[in-house]
């Protein structure tokens, strides 16, 4: 996969966002050691991506891990109002992925309910009482065939093998490691994790009132389980792909499977996972332009057998990816 940056970004920012892929939380020194810089020309890049790419590192709860219900929702607006409901979903804790589609009149999100009742309080509570929404389809996810944990950055083989077994933390999501779970006392940890993914241990211990061992030995825990991992957000468009879609596949039943594992290995997917509901498999993809795009549909999805169908909604504006900031987006 090449890389065309735009902004001013270059090689070693792209390897960085690489290695905070790999762990979030890695030591500014210990990322300097892999790419062979200082630990302060690290912290000056970690800066100025954060103020110019968007750059955010943060907790993310699995939803899969923790056997959860996820959502795609597709919402129909009348054109003038869709900023503002987007907007509006944007600030809730369980959207992801919040994109404004089909000129301004359609809302893409991803929801991840935390508690039980929140998916009833929004799909048949909230959306149906808002005059402006048009239609409402949603959309369960049921198998994750790439995402989540899995960024897309190692798509451009920035880093090689050996550097992101250095980078590679300790506690990385072990099936062994015991159940997936977050439980009531874990939530002051997951607060400061989920606004700042780098917190220290001596920030997190003063979050929690527990001791800074203790705050280690649970986020290893929660981390080594798969309950929560380390996510990295940043604007696609600064490595010169600013164009994403979301896809809505239909597959013949029996080639849903090895349609998904194929669209794990694609270049431009960034997402993929099965569906209940009209698609069997929705997607993000993330392109340089819409030629990208066309070339895309026509050509790697376009010639994989068992694929009967694709609907493209190409996003005006992303509104949340992970976290929102309002400005700027």
């Amino acid at each position: 996969m090449e890389f065309h940056a735009r902004g001013g970004l270059d090689g070693l920012d792209l390897r960085l966002l690489s290695a905070l892929e790999v762990d979030g939380r890695a030591s500014f020194s210990r990322i300097g050691a892999v790419l062979g810089v200082s630990d302060q020309t690290v912290a000056r890049r970690f800066r100025r991506l954060s103020a110019e790419a968007g750059l955010r590192v943060v907790a993310v709860r699995d939803a899969e891990r923790l056997g959860q219900d996820q959502w795609m929702l597709r919402l129909r607006c009348a054109p003038d109002s869709a900023t503002v409901i987007a907007d509006a979903l944007a600030k809730r804790p369980d959207t992801y992925w919040i994109g404004l589609g089909s000129g301004g009149t359609e809302i893409v999100c991803m929801t991840r309910p935390r508690h039980p009742g929140d998916h009833d309080d929004l799909l048949l509570g909230k959306l149906p009482r808002t005059p402006s929404v048009v239609e409402i389809r949603a959309q369960q996810l049921l198998h994750r065939f790439y995402g989540g944990p899995t960024g897309w950055l190692r798509k451009f083989g920035a880093l090689d093998e050996e550097q992101i077994a250095f980078l590679a933390p300790r506690h990385e999501a072990d099936p062994t490691a015991g159940p997936a779970r977050i439980e009531p006392e874990d939530e002051p940890l997951l607060a400061v994790l989920e606004r700042d993914g780098r917190a220290t241990y001596p920030e997190l211990q003063r979050a929690t009132g527990r001791s800074e061992s203790a705050v280690k030995r649970r986020l290893a825990a929660l981390l080594a389980s798969g309950a929560v991992y380390i996510d990295v957000e940043y604007h696609s468009e600064c490595l010169g792909y600013p164009l994403a879609s979301v896809l809505w596949i239909t597959t013949a039943p029996a080639a849903l499977h090895a349609v998904g594992q194929a669209l794990a290995t694609h270049d431009e997917i960034a997402f993929a996972s099965a569906t209940a509901g009209p698609s069997h498999i929705v997607v993000t993809s993330v392109v340089r332009d819409t030629a990208g795009l066309y070339a895309y549909l026509s050509g790697p999805l376009g010639r994989l057998e068992g694929v009967q169908h694709v609907e493209a909604t190409p996003f005006m504006r992303r509104v949340k990816q992970l976290t929102y900031q309002h400005a700027g987006r």
